[in-house]
């Protein structure tokens, strides 16, 4: 008897293959068989006109805190991720000694929009070194697998200090000691190293991320350290303008070819360097056929933020006379803004120069859209708020005020930062025909204020198989980007694929109801602190480890998830 046998279910296997109708038995957390099962199950399921997948693997998401506060990782597990890669970007909170601890809720707080107090709260600060925060991590059941890649911009405070803040370039000796403790983390279980190179990731006061200018002699002092414990992932994301695309693009190559490490990086397709992305894409493309291991990793719809008074930003959030009520709650303010005479003001206030928000200036009116429910992630022009003004002859700025305040402050404005130069997703799709692209950055776990990307993977599956006005692929494509291809990517061997004797995480959804609910504003992290989360439609069931963790989008309490760690 099988402990669970998923019956007559159209199984889509994770390698592209074309859908088999067929069982699924699962024994001892393994698929033992797939084909006709005659064997019972202590458990059927009943997935008739419904389709067998393996779990998700979601490569980049920023659990590192709520991994230790939380043993369900909402939102992801809602939407089919059964293993989560976390520590992207460079920052995380291992290695830390005590003095240091502030510097790097700062950093979060400020990059990854996770609430100081939340995070003050929520860490038991159980380790100093990477090895300790892995055991730290180890104790705790979750309702998915978590992998833990190391982060660089607490490597380099912990080994330079007040200098590696102030992005001092590192010297041999300093290059030598992250060099050590990136080798004694992957030889602990991480599965990498992330950096950041990015100007929009500062703390919360302003100042950059202390990966910053990291010189490429620091930079293949982290990957030796990965090939000194036998090989592993570097994760980076840039601006790729020092001075531009190909020159930094080349740093990336050398340190590849010195060290055989594989790199992902962020690929994102920015509003105001409309080529720039592609440029990437052909370089990756072309060192993936010299057999150099560097893929990028894409967003299958814009990255946008929702702005909004339940939210962490809206485009008034700058103005002194908007800050004077910001501390109500979401309808007194809206209650208080319906008044004339602080709409005027608000109105006639510089709303760039007081935010603290680094994204402020690369949004624009033209590319703010009324966000409704269900949720449209590809909107047309005519529909954005710049459009809205001129065709009611008012100004976008009052367009956007009285959204904010309607429905006592409930709604959204989205707003894309990339991905939707054209307005349109053809720069997702574009990707999507790259077999070397990687599809991603859900961020799951970060921007609990601002974004709700987690719900990536449903998105993938209803648009990109089904929906898209672009191109719709073939469901199979879309699956094998979701499972094998990403868990490949991460180091991970023993799932991703259904076949015997491969780990039986498994999905069971009906791809005709599959989709997405609107983002709602919960209060449900530590210091009451609250976050976007958004509901997916159409998940029969998700199966980790052999059990059933949710069923018809309810949690059943099973808790197999365990932190993984990197084969040695």
């Amino acid at each position: 008897m099988a402990d669970i046998v998923i019956r007559g279910g159209t199984v889509v296997d994770g390698t592209g293959a074309a859908p088999v109708e067929a069982d699924v038995a699962i024994a001892d957390g393994r698929i033992t068989e797939v084909g006709r099962v005659v064997a019972c199950g202590r458990e059927e399921i009943d997935a008739r006109g419904r389709i067998v997948s393996p779990g998700f693997v979601d490569i980049h998401t920023h659990y590192d805190g709520q991994a230790v506060w939380d043993s369900h990782l909402a939102p992801s597990a809602w939407h089919g991720v059964t293993t989560a890669v976390m520590g992207n970007c460079g920052v995380g909170f291992a290695p830390c000694r005590a003095a240091d601890r502030d510097k790097l809720i700062e950093l979060m707080e400020g990059v990854e929009d996770i609430p100081g107090p939340i995070l003050h709260e929520g860490l038991d600060w159980r380790w100093e070194t990477f090895p300790e925060y892995l055991d730290a991590l180890d104790a705790k059941p979750r309702d998915i697998d978590i992998c833990a890649l190391l982060p660089h911009g607490a490597v380099r405070v912990h080994v330079m200090g007040e200098r590696g803040l102030a992005l001092e370039n590192a010297n041999q000796g300093d290059i030598a000691a992250m060099r050590a403790i990136t080798a004694e983390a992957l030889r602990a279980g991480a599965f990498g190293v992330s950096t950041s190179r990015t100007i929009s990731h500062r703390t919360l006061k302003g100042d950059p991320t202390p990966t910053l200018r990291a010189q490429e002699e620091e930079l293949r002092g982290l990957a030796e350290g990965l090939r000194d414990a036998g090989g592993g992932l570097l994760e980076l994301v840039s601006d790729w303008n020092t001075p531009d695309p190909a020159t930094e693009f080349a740093i990336v190559r050398r340190v590849v070819q010195a060290t055989g490490q594989r790199v992902l990086f962020s690929l994102t397709a920015r509003h105001d360097r409309t080529e720039a992305w592609k440029e990437l894409l052909a370089m990756s493309d072309a060192a993936a056929a010299e057999g150099l291991p560097i893929r990028p990793v894409f967003p299958p719809r814009p990255i946008g933020i929702l702005l909004g008074l339940q939210g962490s930003q809206n485009p008034f959030s700058g103005c002194a006379s908007y800050k004077s009520i910001a501390h109500l709650a979401a309808p007194q303010r809206a209650e208080a803004m319906r008044d004339p005479a602080l709409r005027a003001r608000i109105l006639s206030e510089d709303r760039v120069t007081g935010s603290n928000f680094p994204l402020i200036t690369r949004l624009s009116f033209e590319r703010m859209f009324p966000f409704g429910d269900p949720p449209d992630y590809a909107p047309p022009k005519e529909a954005s708020i710049a459009a809205i003004a001129a065709r009611e002859g008012r100004s976008a700025e009052e367009v956007a005020y009285d959204l904010l305040v309607a429905d006592d402050g409930a709604g959204f404005i989205f707003a894309p930062l990339t991905n939707f130069h054209d307005y349109t997703l053809s720069a997702s799709a574009e990707c999507l025909r790259h077999p070397n692209a990687i599809a991603g950055l859900s961020d799951g776990g970060a921007h609990v204020g601002f974004i709700s990307d987690g719900s990536f993977p449903t998105f993938l599956l209803a648009y990109w198989a089904r929906d898209a006005k672009e191109q719709v692929f073939a469901l199979p494509e879309i699956v094998r980007r979701l499972t094998s291809d990403t868990a490949r990517a991460a180091g991970l061997a023993d799932r991703g694929v259904l076949r015997a004797g491969m780990k039986a995480d498994v999905n069971v959804f009906d791809m005709a109801s599959l989709g997405l609910d609107a983002p709602r504003m919960v209060a449900d992290l530590p210091a009451g602190g609250r976050r976007l989360l958004q509901r997916p439609r159409g998940y029969v069931a998700t199966i980790v480890a052999g059990q059933v963790t949710y069923r018809d989008g309810t949690a059943t309490g099973a808790l197999p998830g365990r932190l993984v760690r990197r084969a040695a």
